[in-house]
């Protein structure tokens, strides 16, 4: 069947007019569908919106960073950056091309302003982890390593990609591949149950067990902390987990409902401590209360969801449930 793959293309835009330009054309020469902001008038938080919905319908996501962090949120992160976030918790496959020197780029293509220096210098530092990534000096080189990388990303990892709608399909095939679908997704369930009834470790703390948590919030990186139960915390966030959530969904679920436990009701961009949140996936885990496992994306790559077990479901009930109250029966 004959498909045709959809690439958004990412970077800031001025500096960059000449390479997103040759990108663009090889997207296409491999009968492929660009996407970027050359389709958007302007770039702002509604508009912000808009383009995550096109990148949902993307399969593959380019980013290229030159010498500019660009355009602000007033999050203070560049689009560029809130781009890249979205699409990664997203699960969709990331090819990323970073400048080789940027010392080397003329005053017009590269920061000025310390802060934004920083920030480019931190946001290249995190794509580097995690994936291999791509280093270009011109124009020219930097579109023949999208060719190659685009090319073999996409033999090694299809995706969904689009078909034309009056191309005829085979019901019974649809039929079979649906069959196989529900069979693949039956043994993942029974594979994920398997792994999260916990494994026998001595002296695990129990749910009544009292332990802290640490995080920041704010531009600033306030501190903020709390301490309570293992029983406490999962009957704050298990109501979140009866649909599957992403890594990425699950740390801000939980740095949300914490930093709201602690009184701190407006504060703004809460995150809990990274080792913390680690050690809440695995006691979860281990405990058997959710599902925390690898499982492909809808866009064909892969990423860490987490989904309430059985068991977390039981325990969610029994803690968050209203019950009868004595004092209504003794009223009537």
């Amino acid at each position: 069947m004959d498909k045709r793959y959809q690439v958004f293309i990412s970077s800031t835009y001025s500096d960059l007019k000449e390479e997103r330009g040759k990108v663009m054309q090889t997207v296409m020469s491999l009968d492929c569908i660009p996407a970027g902001m050359e389709f958007f008038t302007a770039i702002d938080s509604e508009q912000l919106e808009f383009i995550k919905k096109i990148i949902d319908d993307c399969d593959y996501y380019i980013l290229i960073i030159g010498g500019k962090y660009g355009s602000m949120t007033e999050d203070g992160i560049s689009y560029t950056e809130q781009e890249y976030n979205y699409a990664v918790s997203k699960g969709i496959r990331v090819l990323a091309f970073l400048h080789e020197n940027i010392n080397q780029l003329t005053s017009d293509k590269i920061e000025l302003d310390q802060n934004k220096r920083e920030k480019l210098e931190t946001f290249r530092d995190r794509v580097k982890i995690g994936r291999l990534v791509q280093f270009w000096s011109n124009a020219d080189e930097l579109n023949g390593k999208v060719a190659v990388s685009l090319t073999k990303t996409i033999k090694t990892y299809p995706a969904i990609g689009w078909v034309r709608g009056n191309t005829p399909t085979n019901e019974e095939t649809l039929q079979e591949i649906n069959e196989l679908r529900k069979e693949l997704d039956e043994l993942r369930n029974y594979k994920r149950e398997k792994e999260s009834v916990g494994c026998e470790i001595e002296d695990i703390a129990s749910l009544d067990e009292k332990f802290s948590l640490s995080g920041t919030y704010g531009v600033h990186n306030y501190k903020w902390e709390i301490t309570l139960s293992w029983k406490e915390l999962f009957g704050l966030i298990s109501p979140f987990f009866l649909e599957y959530q992403n890594d990425h969904s699950a740390k801000n679920i939980i740095s949300e409902v914490l930093i709201e436990e602690t009184g701190r009701t407006h504060a703004y961009q809460p995150s809990i401590c990274s080792k913390d949140f680690q050690t809440i996936k695995i006691q979860m885990r281990v405990l058997g209360l959710l599902h925390i496992a690898p499982a492909q994306t809808a866009k064909g790559g892969e990423a860490i969801f987490w989904k309430l077990s059985k068991k977390g479901v039981k325990l969610m009930n029994e803690l968050r449930v209203i019950k009868h109250s004595s004092d209504s029966e003794n009223i009537n």
